[in-house]
């Protein structure tokens, strides 16, 4: 199975290098389409990030990002993109951890972290111990929960309008006015399970409700040719209707 990304060949030696360096703080090692993924102990970050900077090569940290996983045990996954720029080869360092369980922070390492840690923490409310300056970074002040979670609603939990009486920006809830807010996204074509507004009408004078299918005692068939209708008799029929245009004729000379 081919990989859309450009191949980037891994320098030789990569993994086990990367092996001796962490020991026991590696968990597990997985490489798929050339792509190279570390899950490394949580208390353990710090550490694991400086041998990997300092022994392995990968000096820049490119990215940190968040995913959310609700069914498992350890319900967010955080990924940090390292980048050694003296391979040209990218690595991903994964970490679990749960709701209220801080993960160490890398700022003292990469300082550009702070950044991208507040980025995880307002959208999935992961926290960062040691990151003294963990706000909000993409939502507004206020904003009530992380839309990144997996059971964020979409309609989010209030709304924006600006106030013309109070000439000013209002934080309300969502009202959902709409009936079709709770559609039940089933195919119009197989019909509904309950019982459609108006159809109580029909169901009282005794006729089927609608999306009934007819009952049919014996199917009607078309065995033969001449039950299409089709035929020599339907030939001369046609050549009977048949309008016959006149010829067009030129002058002569």
């Amino acid at each position: 199975m081919s990989h859309p990304a450009p191949h980037i060949e891994k320098p030789k030696g990569t993994v086990a290098a990367i092996k001796k360096a962490l020991g026991k703080d590696l968990l597990d090692v997985e490489e798929v389409f050339g792509e190279l993924a570390l899950l490394v102990k949580r208390d353990a970050l710090v550490g694991v990030m400086t041998r990997l900077r300092d022994e392995c090569d990968y000096q820049q940290l490119v990215e940190i990002a968040g995913v959310d996983w609700p069914d498992r045990e350890q319900r967010f996954e955080v990924v940090y993109m390292l980048l050694s720029l003296t391979k040209n080869h990218r690595i991903r360092v994964h970490i679990d951890t749960n709701d209220g369980e801080a993960v160490p922070s890398v700022t003292s390492i990469w300082p550009v972290a702070g950044w991208l840690e507040r980025e995880v923490f307002d959208m999935y409310g992961v926290l960062f111990s040691g990151n003294e300056d963990l706000r909000r970074i993409l939502t507004d002040y206020g904003f009530s929960g992380h839309p990144q979670r997996k059971d964020f609603p979409l309609t989010g939990y209030a709304e924006l309008r600006y106030s013309e009486e109070e000439k000013r920006v209002k934080y309300e809830p969502v009202q959902l006015a709409q009936d079709f807010r709770s559609f039940d996204f089933l195919s119009p074509w197989e019909g509904a399970d309950y019982v459609l507004p108006g159809d109580e009408k029909v169901i009282k004078s005794g006729e089927p409700p609608r999306g009934t299918p007819p009952k049919v005692d014996e199917p009607k068939t078309t065995e033969k040719p001449s039950q299409t209708g089709a035929g020599a008799a339907a030939n001369v029929e046609a050549k009977k209707r048949t309008v016959k245009k006149p010829k067009v004729t030129g002058d002569k000379a």
